[in-house]
């Protein structure tokens, strides 16, 4: 199943992946594949473009860098509604790691993105190498864990024309400038059978009890002893301060860069200065040889 048809204009996926029980994953790749594995995972409601640009910088500087599109989103497999877990998205990491033969990878995950790495690593699924988590902690803020679940469930019925869905994500991100042109939102919307825009998400996927979530993270943070870094945006309502100076508490050995004029889309929002920040830290930690010459 699939929200609609997808709009001209979006892009393919360059590769497809056996996520948890063979659910299609869908995802794009920039680099050197004999470099470190970079695995770049978005946030709920976004997409493997989100990480475009931090894909091709970390290539560039000899990584081999992969976005995909989680279960339920974009050009990847729907699932059942009770098939949305931690523990799926877990399972489908791993299936992508195994598509790319990659032993031992970088995760880069952003705010669900991040929650999947952290259990993935925190609970000894994957053996990585580095972690970066992006604006995600095991303590956030529920005002703006909320917010996001309200724009996700808003307009279920789907929207009339492209201005409209311009004029929700405008909204939602007041601090960014309007792009010139609508051919943009193209990756994010499809065309339903009603001739209605919806989003490219599963309505059926909802959100786990945040609770049982955040106490899942918090032992799961506990248990970190590899390189670790924390990117927040100084914008951001989901990732507080005071979240994340608790997480660096927890976890004293991490790295922490707070990201100015950024929100809870830090990638999105200041990719220069986030891209930045991550190849010095893993410059660091888990060099790369440098690009592959032809």
């Amino acid at each position: 199943m699939s929200a609609g048809e997808r709009l001209p204009g979006t892009p393919e996926p360059m590769h497809f992946w056996a996520g948890h029980a063979g659910l299609r994953i869908a995802g794009d790749a920039w680099g050197n594949p004999d470099g470190p594995l970079v695995l770049l995972q978005h946030g709920g409601g976004q997409t493997r473009h989100a990480w475009k640009g931090a894909g091709e910088t970390l290539g560039a500087a000899g990584y081999h860098a992969a976005a995909f599109d989680a279960r339920g989103h974009s050009d990847s497999g729907w699932a059942a509604p009770d098939e949305y877990t931690a523990d799926h998205m877990v399972g489908d990491l791993k299936g992508v790691i195994a598509g790319l033969g990659g032993e031992k990878p970088i995760l880069v995950g952003a705010s669900m993105g991040g929650g999947t790495s952290l259990i993935a690593v925190g609970e000894g699924h994957i053996d990585a190498a580095a972690l970066v988590l992006v604006d995600m902690a095991p303590k956030l803020a529920p005002e703006g864990t909320a917010k996001i679940q309200a724009f996700m469930n808003w307009k279920p019925e789907g929207f009339e024309s492209l201005q409209e869905v311009a004029d929700a994500i405008a909204n939602y991100q007041p601090h960014r400038k309007r792009p010139r042109t609508l051919d943009g939102l193209a990756k994010n919307v499809r065309l339903g059978a009603d001739g209605r825009y919806h989003w490219h998400w599963d309505p059926a996927r909802r959100y786990r009890r945040m609770s049982d979530y955040r106490e899942r993270l918090s032992k799961a943070a506990d248990n970190l002893k590899l390189p670790t870094l924390l990117v927040r945006g100084g914008l951001s309502d989901v990732l507080t301060e005071e979240g994340a100076q608790s997480f660096l508490e927890q976890c004293p050995h991490a790295e922490y860069v707070n990201v100015e004029n950024a929100a809870h889309m830090v990638a999105g929002d200041r990719n220069d200065i986030f891209a930045g920040a991550v190849i010095d830290f893993l410059k660091r930690t888990v060099p790369a040889a440098g690009p592959r010459r032809s």
